[in-house]
């Protein structure tokens, strides 16, 4: 960004909504003013207000958080709002809806971006749209910094990051395993889920985006090893346990195979990866997977079908900006595992990461992934060549952001694995 003197550090883009006010409620709970100049931002300035006050009321050291008017649908507003600010955190979904005149507006203005997207189609439409865009303005716009991606993408970074130091190549094939995982689901989320089936049902590119499991990767370079996520119940061969298939994989597994090719393939071209919800070794295990695999299909199928899609989003998934209850949210939390395989210069070696923290995976987890990647971001902790562009959070920001979660209560340990 070359300019200096703008009003904010940080806005949060959507902060009457569920997920901008935890983040929002996050960052003011976490720094004072003397160390970071927040705003936050979004179309109703009635809601906006609220918001303001109840912060204020909470976090004592805040007097007031100014507030920025925009509309995603008014291009200019968004200018404006970007102009003003090193960093927009963003909220606002679907992004397939909402997203694209907003990340235009911060390539334009030269304003890092960081949002907690999930929707493979919309991604894949700002890669081909504006990465060439974002890197001539030197500006990152990091896709998918919550629960969507940033458990799976950093967890995947550590693993080979340990991998390539300590044993002088990199893991031929990674694991995630969603061991364990507790919180609620928003309408939000559901919304994005939904605009995913909508836009594959009409658009060819987001069909292809769904199908390709390299669709995230360059243009040219859309091909490799890898078939695509689990579908089906499966004998797990780095752990030899029953898998089930993982609602998120489909986003998660693409994240880390772009992260793979815009740093030039550390991981090697010949990398595999997969995630997986593990079930057990014993038959209980082999039923349960079943059961988890069945569910997810049926609802996957579900939502392909058109009046179905829209039956339920009209009268059965919560509103937009409707989330989990406090209690919901308040007992929440998640482990994620990473387990990696390589041969180095003395032979087969096995990686393990953990990654984790006891809050909702979804609300106060993604708060701080989200809160944390833009505090990256603004404070130029970046491990990585690239200086702008769309990436994910291992190739746009990297190791750093490993370090600022654990400093906020997050597990982040690698190691090679015990027998």
């Amino acid at each position: 960004m070359s300019d200096s003197d703008r009003e904010f550090d940080i806005v949060v883009w959507g902060a009457t909504g569920v997920a901008g006010r935890l983040l929002a409620e996050y960052l003011a709970g976490q720094y004072p003013p003397e160390e970071l100049s927040l705003a936050i931002g979004g179309r109703n300035e009635g809601k906006l207000e609220s918001v303001e006050a109840d912060i204020v009321a909470e976090a004592d050291a805040w007097e007031e958080i100014p507030i920025v008017l925009g509309d995603a649908t008014e291009p200019e507003s968004l200018r404006e709002m970007a102009s003003r600010t090193h960093v927009v955190a963003t909220t606002v979904g679907p992004y397939t809806k909402y997203g694209t005149p907003l990340v235009e507006a911060c390539i334009e203005t030269e304003t890092d971006y960081c949002d907690l997207t999930g929707e493979v189609n919309w991604i894949r439409e700002v890669v081909d749209e504006f990465h060439d865009d974002a890197v001539a303005a030197e500006t990152r716009i990091v896709n998918s910094c919550g629960y969507d991606s940033v458990p799976t993408d950093i967890g995947t970074l550590m693993v080979q990051t340990f991998a390539n130091e300590e044993f002088g190549a990199p893991c031929d094939e990674v694991g995630v395993y969603v061991e364990d995982v507790s919180g609620g689901v928003s309408g939000g989320t559901l919304a994005s889920f939904a605009e995913l089936f909508e836009a594959a049902s009409n658009d060819p590119v987001a069909r292809e985006a769904l199908r390709n499991p390299y669709s995230l990767a360059p243009p040219g370079e859309r091909e490799g090893p890898d078939r695509g996520e689990q579908r089906l119940a499966r004998k797990d061969s780095l752990r030899s346990s029953w898998t089930a298939p993982s609602p998120m994989a489909a986003v998660n597994e693409r994240v880390v195979r772009r992260s793979n090719a815009l740093l030039d393939y550390p991981y090697s071209r010949e990398f595999t990866c997969k995630e997986v919800i593990p079930t057990g070794r014993s038959v209980v295990g082999a039923a349960s997977s079943s059961v988890i695999a069945g569910g997810i299909g049926l609802f996957g199928a579900a939502m392909t079908v058109s009046p179905v899609r829209r039956g339920l989003s009209q009268y059965v998934f919560p509103d937009p900006g409707e989330g989990p209850s406090e209690r919901q949210m308040e007992n929440g939390h998640f482990t994620i595992r990473v387990l990696g395989r390589g041969t180095g210069e003395d032979g087969p070696f096995t990686v393990e990461a953990e990654f984790g923290v006891d809050l909702d995976p979804g609300y106060g987890g993604t708060a701080r992934m989200l809160g944390e990647s833009a505090m990256c971001l603004l404070r130029d902790e970046v491990d990585s060549p690239l200086e702008g562009g769309v990436l994910t959070p291992a190739s746009g920001i990297g190791m750093p952001l490993v370090d600022r979660l654990r400093d906020v209560g997050f597990t982040a340990t690698v190691g090679e694995a015990s027998e």
